[in-house]
């Protein structure tokens, strides 16, 4: 693990690190924050959101909402909004989707393929870079506002 004081780089070398990762995250985040995932297929976004939500103690499936391109997760401490973008061809479906009113100070919005909408989406608070490395992965987190750099120095050491 390094990084400085608004990003941090991790070797994930299992699906169990990603996990991990997910519910260390868990733990940092707070109403408001507006989260990207971004990768190549199968990188581990959908099992970083997995983690992340075991981690903020949702014991339903996780699946990516690739179809329906957003799912509602009712938590006690806020509603998250897990996005998968991937299959919207055009950024103007992110516009006409009416999506824009989830990203408030009231819930968190997850967000798989941020890059399919570029330029609508509000700045992320934190943007989390997931990339294969040998059999495992890599995560490169990084705290593009205040809030995601508090975000991020709350992660705790792995």
């Amino acid at each position: 693990m390094h990084g400085g004081d608004d990003s941090l780089s991790l070797d994930l070398p299992d699906e169990a690190a990603t996990l991990a990762l997910g519910g260390r995250l868990a733990q940092a985040l707070v109403p408001g924050l507006s989260i990207w995932l971004v990768g190549d297929l199968g990188s581990g976004k959908t099992t970083l959101a997995r983690g992340l939500l075991r981690g903020l103690g949702y014991d339903g499936r996780v699946k990516s909402p690739t179809y329906t391109l957003v799912e509602l997760y009712t938590l006690s401490r806020f509603n998250l909004y897990h996005f998968d973008l991937y299959r919207i061809a055009d950024p103007d479906e992110w516009e006409d989707a009416g999506f824009r009113e989830f990203f408030d100070q009231s819930g968190v919005c997850l967000v798989e393929w941020p890059e399919r909408v570029a330029g609508r989406l509000p700045v992320p608070d934190v943007r989390i870079r997931l990339e294969f490395r040998g059999a495992g992965r890599a995560a490169r987190l990084d705290g593009l506002t205040e809030e995601g750099k508090i975000c991020i120095a709350r992660l705790s050491p792995c």
